[in-house]
């Protein structure tokens, strides 16, 4: 499980507080954190209105790079901040995001291929999100066209078929892991990437529906997540379910992980 850290993220009032202040020392603290639990990439989001995005996502991408020595995750649906942020990366990142939306298509894309970047796309387009999973496969279909096109290799693309939060489709979670089954056998040589948190928002518990979401889509084919790794209990699940599926050769993360401390008997409540 590729694991891509969630926390740097400016649509959360006390992270978009750091980037209005240049509050350096609480964005490199959550760089750190991340970083300490495990993470293959830091997902970087500015979240600031369009006048001021480029500054703020090229300061967080300093300031992040200047900590930690991770791969970013530029998490913007605009080129300008985008083309602005990959002239200050050290290492070749990874996008977030493309999708069906022409704009985003036109304008992103290309820049994608430009720096070889794997690249996050969305299974939404002009119209929206579609609610079957039919309608989801044929924006995912539409997507890879255009990606191979331009040369990405399907390898370097990772599909997010999205979750609305249950709290408003009690069935979104099932349409999602259905779709990933799909996109996994039609497109076998792509990943499957999901926004953990989207599935549980606004309900109680909410680290108790993430864990048993991720652990249903990994059978289903996830194979890298945005989420929070400080979240022990969430790394347990991924490493148990890892063990479960066939996908820890002699348990041996498992096994190091628990003697270590990663995983304890009393995780689970």
């Amino acid at each position: 499980m590729m694991i891509i850290g969630e926390k740097i993220n400016g649509t959360h009032s006390r992270v978009a507080q750091a980037i209005v202040e240049r509050d350096g020392e609480f964005i490199i603290d959550l760089a750190k954190g991340q970083v300490a639990s495990g993470v293959d990439f830091l997902d970087v989001n500015a979240g600031t209105s369009p006048n001021r995005e480029t500054e703020d996502l090229v300061w967080l991408v300093k300031t992040v790079q200047g900590a930690v020595d991770v791969p970013l995750c530029l998490d913007s649906p605009n080129s300008g901040p985008l083309s602005s942020a990959l002239k200050e990366v050290k290492q070749t990142p990874m996008v977030n995001s493309i999708s069906g939306e022409s704009t985003r298509l036109m304008d992103v894309l290309p820049l994608v291929a430009e720096h070889g970047c794997p690249v996050i796309a969305l299974a939404l387009d002009d119209r929206g999100i579609p609610k079957g999973i039919e309608g989801r496969l044929d924006v995912i279909r539409r997507v890879l066209n255009q990606t191979r096109a331009k040369g990405v290799p399907d390898e370097k693309v990772y599909i997010d078929p999205l979750m609305l939060t249950l709290g408003t489709d009690w069935k979104s979670g099932k349409v999602a892991m259905e779709t990933m089954q799909a996109i996994r056998s039609e497109f076998p040589k792509t990943h499957l990437v999901a926004g953990l948190s989207n599935i549980s928002y606004g309900l109680p518990w909410r680290k108790l529906i993430n864990r048993t979401f991720l652990s249903l889509a990994m059978m289903a084919g996830l194979d890298s997540a945005i989420l929070d790794p400080t979240d022990k209990a969430l790394r347990a699940t991924i490493l148990t379910t890892e063990l479960v599926l066939g996908n820890d050769r002699f348990c041996r993360n498992y096994t190091q992980s628990f003697r270590s401390g990663l995983i304890r008997v009393d995780q689970g409540h």
